[in-house]
C-alpha cells in the first residue's frame, strides 16, 4: 500500500466515529443505565441524501449539515454530528379521556435537548406509554434544533464576549409571554424553573426575564421561553452591531 493510499483516512462525525470505534479495554459498561445512546448509530443505514453524506464523512459538524441546504430528517444525523447533547424532561402530564369503550389513558411528555453551547431543540408528544413518549419527544426536540444567538448587550457590563441575549426579545405562546433581557456576567438566570431548564441546555448563564399570563402552565412557559430565542434569530442585525455587542450564534469554535 502506498504512502497516499495511507493518508487517505476518512474523517468521521464525532458520534459516528465513537459508534464504530472499537472497544477499549478500560471502557466497562456494566454499571451503565439505560439504553447504549451509541447504538442507534451502529446499526444506521441512512435513507436520505444528507445521511449517506454524513456516513461517507462528507459532512462532519452540524453546520455543514445546515449550510448544505438539505433537510435533517433522520435522529442518527444529529446524534453523529452533536453526541453531546442532553435531554431534559420538563413535564410529563396524564391525559384521560372517556370513550365508549371506556376510559382511554395517554401521557402528554414536553422534552427539551441542548449541548449547552449554542444549539437547543424542544418538542411535545403524546403517547400510550410514558417511556414511548419519552423517546419520541427526545427525537423530535433534535430534529427540532435551532442555532441560539448569544451577546452582551447589558449597560451593566463591560466590553467583551458574554453568554446573555444581545438585546431584548419576547416570545409568546397561549397567554404565557416570556421577555428575556439582557444581564451583566455572573447575574445567573432570573427567570422561573422551566426556563432556566431550557436556556441553560442553551448555552445562556446570565439573563433577566418578565413574564405575563398563566405562567403556571408548564408546557407554554417552556415554548414562550423556546420562542424568544427563535425570535432573535429572526431579527435583523447590522455588521456594527453583531460586533459590538460581541454576537455568536451557534456553537463557539475554539
Amino acid at each position: 500500500m502506498s504512502d497516499e493510499e495511507n493518508n487517505e483516512v476518512i474523517q468521521l462525525a464525532p458520534g459516528l466515529a465513537a459508534a464504530l470505534a472499537p472497544p477499549s479495554e478500560s471502557s466497562d459498561t456494566r454499571g451503565r443505565r439505560g439504553p447504549d445512546p451509541l447504538a442507534g448509530l451502529r446499526s444506521w443505514v441512512p435513507r436520505t441524501r444528507l445521511g449517506h453524506m454524513v456516513m461517507n464523512g462528507e459532512v462532519t459538524t452540524y453546520e455543514q449539515a445546515v449550510d448544505s441546504g438539505y433537510p435533517i430528517r433522520e435522529v442518527e444525523i444529529v446524534d453523529a454530528l452533536l453526541p453531546d447533547l442532553t435531554d431534559d424532561v420538563l413535564g410529563v402530564n396524564m391525559i384521560q379521556r372517556m370513550t365508549d369503550s371506556g376510559r382511554r389513558v395517554r401521557f402528554n411528555v414536553l422534552c427539551v435537548v441542548g449541548n449547552s453551547d449554542g444549539y437547543v431543540g424542544l418538542a411535545v408528544c403524546k403517547g400510550k406509554e410514558v417511556s414511548s413518549a419519552i423517546r419520541k419527544a427526545i427525537d423530535k426536540a433534535k430534529l427540532n434544533l435551532i442555532p441560539v444567538m448569544r451577546g452582551n448587550g447589558s449597560w451593566e457590563s463591560s466590553e467583551g464576549p458574554g453568554n446573555s441575549v444581545p438585546f431584548k426579545v419576547t416570545g409568546r405562546s397561549g397567554s404565557t409571554r416570556i421577555t428575556l433581557m439582557p444581564a451583566p456576567a455572573g447575574k445567573g438566570l432570573v427567570i422561573g424553573d422551566y426556563g432556566r431548564r431550557v436556556l441553560t441546555l442553551a448555552g445562556i448563564t446570565d439573563v433577566w426575564a418578565r413574564s405575563a399570563g398563566q405562567t403556571r402552565t408548564t408546557i407554554n412557559f417552556a415554548r414562550a421561553t423556546f420562542n424568544a430565542l427563535v425570535e432573535l434569530n429572526r431579527t435583523k442585525i447590522t455588521d456594527g452591531d453583531r460586533e459590538r455587542l460581541n454576537i455568536t450564534k451557534g456553537r463557539k469554535m475554539q
